[in-house]
């Protein structure tokens, strides 16, 4: 019997089970994999997955595997036709290839899948919260599952990795006299810390601009946290110029 002669089941209902907390506030910016940035964030788990015996023995892993909705996929709210193929930032944002040889947003089924390490699990008044470093989702972003990363079988020696075999370059992080007064002014007043320093320049070394813009004299904004940075980016580097 060939699938045409079967009834077959073509899309698939699955639950939420909690919400990314992080200081990624929009796309702009958000590593293209994880952990290229050991930033913090959390899974708030929502009822009825916010049962602290459902996390038994998870502490016993170091990494997690977190499976997750592309839920700001323009394309998937707007219902577009299927895209067989998409411009991979990793090529220049130019070259196109098949979106199953990626892992481009635009894809039939707007699912993730990260890699993270994990920091513990706490309980906070009704909630569970699962504490982790190395995401690359934006807040917000719904949970699908966490399942535990299994070394012997999940890591692959020798895996081939296409056009993505390494990793990205990094750029030096440089700031304006103007953006070091500020900087100085919200550690002294205690509105950002070492920590919230040491994730942007992690960030921003990855130079997040579309693999298509290089206007040198260009300055763009990323909301990362509670503040917008504005910077400017060339071939070696990346200068902060302010923090609103």
């Amino acid at each position: 019997m060939n699938l045409s002669e079967k009834v077959i089941m073509k899309e698939l209902t699955i639950p939420i089970i909690g919400y990314m907390r992080s200081p990624y506030k929009e796309k702009f910016g958000i590593p293209r994999q994880p952990n290229l940035v050991q930033v913090e964030s959390y899974i708030e788990m929502i009822a009825p997955y916010n049962e602290l015996m459902a996390f038994e023995g998870i502490e016993e892993f170091s990494h997690l595997w977190i499976i997750w909705q592309f839920h700001e996929n323009k394309n998937q709210q707007n219902n577009d036709k299927f895209r067989p193929q998409v411009r991979p930032p990793r090529l220049g944002g130019n070259k196109k290839i098949g979106v199953f040889a990626t892992r481009s947003m635009y894809r039939p089924a707007p699912i993730g899948l990260s890699v993270v390490q994990l920091k513990n699990v706490q309980k906070h008044g009704d909630t569970i919260r699962v504490y982790l470093q190395g995401s690359d989702l934006l807040d917000g972003t719904p949970i699908l599952d966490i399942k535990p990363y299994i070394q012997y079988s999940d890591a692959v020696v020798n895996a081939e990795s296409g056009y993505a075999q390494d990793e990205p370059e990094r750029k030096a992080v440089l700031w304006s006299e103007h953006a070091q007064d500020v900087k100085v002014q919200l550690l002294n007043a205690k509105k950002i810390n070492s920590q919230y320093i040491d994730e942007l320049e992690q960030v921003l070394s990855l130079d997040p601009r579309p693999a298509y813009q290089h206007d040198e004299e260009r300055v763009y904004g990323m909301n990362f946290g509670e503040f917008n940075i504005k910077f400017k980016c060339n071939q070696q580097s990346i200068l902060i110029q302010n923090i609103e």
